[in-house]
């Protein structure tokens, strides 16, 4: 099986509140768990948790440390081995540049939002682009998504996951597992 070159990227800030500001959002420990599971599950070569705050950094780090390091990584070593794929990092330009220094590849942005953004990729476009030897940044956002000087930066974005109802307010560990199981199984 070939080296895996998909990462996810969690965002903390820069992200958007209800108003569509621009804001900074807190860590939840949730989120990490099981983003961290999904990713291991299908493959991801890495979760970079985004916070440039420090006590949500350290908050971060205890939690890992407490899963890859402490007793519960000898309690269950199942979710030692999914935290063991999460970086905690002050800015997305530090994850980029981690996951360019990692793989020695050119990295490729694809952000995520529930919004239809035109010109967005479907997954089945995305698992092509897997294809190449570059690293590719599945980001996420936190609160109400991406701030959009975050979404300006990406190389691409992704078409949102829809439902059947209206609503389309996932949460984003919910919204991480649909699309890496779209991504990796070609649904």
């Amino acid at each position: 099986m070939p080296e895996s070159n998909l990462y996810v990227v969690l965002i903390h800030f820069p992200v958007k509140n209800k108003k569509g500001l621009p804001i900074g959002s807190a860590l939840t420990t949730i989120d990490m768990h099981d983003i961290a599971r999904a990713s291991i599950t299908f493959g991801v070569k890495g979760v970079y948790v985004v916070t440039p705050y420090e006590d949500q950094a350290i908050l971060a780090g205890q939690v890992i440390d407490h899963w890859t390091k402490g007793v519960g990584g000898t309690l269950n070593p199942f979710r030692k081995s999914a935290l063991e794929l999460i970086r905690v990092v002050r800015s997305f330009e530090d994850a980029v540049i981690e996951m360019k220094q990692e793989r020695m590849e050119p990295v490729v942005t694809i952000a995520t939002s529930a919004a239809a953004i035109p010109g967005s990729l479907t997954t089945e476009m995305l698992r092509q682009k897997l294809e190449d030897r570059a690293s590719h940044a599945l980001v996420f956002g936190t609160a109400w998504g991406l701030a959009d000087e975050l979404l300006d930066t990406c190389d691409y974005t992704l078409a949102p996951i829809l439902g059947k109802a209206g609503y389309n307010h996932l949460s984003v560990r919910s919204a991480v597992s649909i699309y890496l199981d779209r991504i990796t199984n070609g649904r």
